[in-house]
């Protein structure tokens, strides 16, 4: 039942509106349908046009997504960088964004962040327990000890901190959800269907680049 309201709350709709301001429609992306803008937040990718996943590793949405995601980060076009955020909606998801920051802090978000997602939904791994966690790591090639030195670092600590902050800054309701320059945000809830999230994602690169241009 636990695990239940969780995936219920990973996937809880976007209600509502952040601004007042308006965005041109792209082919057919509705605003405050498909998506909807929310109070600019600041870029972290320079002259690129920034995309924030923002995930968690239970939700089996964010999990179906990842195919259709990892294909479009490989075609994306070169003026985009891709940032992940593992969002905290609640405060049972934290220990899973402290996996992912330690995944981060050994440097293997590359090749294990997949399996991360894998190893929770398919081989039922508890995220929550740290011992759990550390054998894990272990059977994935990680020495346990740089593991635990870096799970209960306080610089981890400290990403988890501002993941939490980053969530409720960027007024995420839900995941998967996907926020473009700091002002569109759409999800898998108001594209109406985890796929239906790419296209209204490429338009809102599009309208982003559009918007860039026109200062």
């Amino acid at each position: 039942m636990a695990r239940v309201s969780r995936i219920i709350a990973c996937c809880l709709g976007i209600l509502g509106l952040a601004t007042l301001a308006h965005a041109q429609e792209v082919r057919g992306a509705r605003p405050n349908i498909e998506y909807r803008l929310i109070e600019q937040q600041p870029v972290a990718t320079g002259d690129k046009i920034e995309v924030i996943d923002f995930f968690w590793y239970g939700c089996p949405y964010c999990y179906e997504l990842q195919p259709a995601l990892e294909d479009w980060i490989s075609r994306k076009p070169a003026d985009v960088a891709l940032r992940r955020i593992p969002a905290i909606l609640r405060d049972g998801w934290a220990p899973h964004v402290r996996v992912y920051y330690t995944l981060e802090a050994l440097g293997e978000i590359e090749r294990l962040h997949q399996r991360a997602y894998h190893s929770y939904h398919v081989e039922e791994l508890h995220m929550s327990k740290p011992d759990v966690m550390a054998q894990w790591a272990v059977r994935h090639g990680i020495d346990r000890q740089k593991w635990l030195d870096a799970y209960s670092s306080s610089e981890v600590a400290q990403k988890v901190q501002q993941a939490k902050e980053l969530t409720q800054a960027y007024n995420v309701q839900g995941t998967p959800s996907l926020v473009v320059d700091g002002r569109y945000l759409t999800s898998s809830s108001m594209a109406g269907s985890v796929r239906g999230v790419i296209p209204i994602l490429d338009d809102l690169v599009t309208i982003a680049r559009q918007q860039r241009a026109r200062k």
